[in-house]
């Protein structure tokens, strides 16, 4: 099985469906698609709640990673950037399905943990939504969510 079979969104809703949406997150951020193992195992570790996969707005992301010179966390090098996004541009138009991103709450912020490449690739396609695994610290703070929606 290929990792765009193994981590798509119908993978993510089965486990979702199954309790195990935690594990499909940690084993996805730990693959070699997304290769972020210190997140994976931050994630781990904090009793992370998870919500999701459910259709979130684009526009509501705050991304934590993007091309030098953008207010980001992580800075890729500009070149590195645009190839990897007009890949995986490429590979829509060639009937890919990306994986959920996965989207942290913090002081009132949704944070674009992992996927930036992914999201900034679907804005340029023209998209407005897309699935996602929202990341909470607690119930209450999923809850509080839920009852915003």
């Amino acid at each position: 099985m290929s990792d765009d079979q193994k981590f798509s969104l119908a993978s993510a809703q089965r486990a979702a469906d199954g309790g195990r949406l935690a594990d499909w997150v940690v084993d996805f951020l730990s693959s070699p698609g997304s290769s972020n193992p210190v997140l994976a195992a931050a994630l781990a570790m904090k009793g992370t709640i998870y919500l999701g996969p459910i259709r979130f707005a684009l526009d509501r992301l705050t991304p934590m990673a993007g091309p030098d010179g953008d207010d980001v966390v992580v800075p890729v090098a500009k070149g590195e950037w645009e190839f990897d996004v007009e890949g995986m541009e490429h590979s829509l138009e060639e009937g890919w399905h990306p994986p959920p991103l996965l989207v942290s709450h913090h002081d009132g912020k949704y944070l674009l943990e992992d996927g930036n490449h992914r999201c900034e690739t679907l804005r340029r396609t023209g998209a407005t939504d897309t699935w996602a695994i929202l990341l909470f610290a607690d119930e209450v703070e999923r809850d509080r969510f839920l009852n915003e929606v």
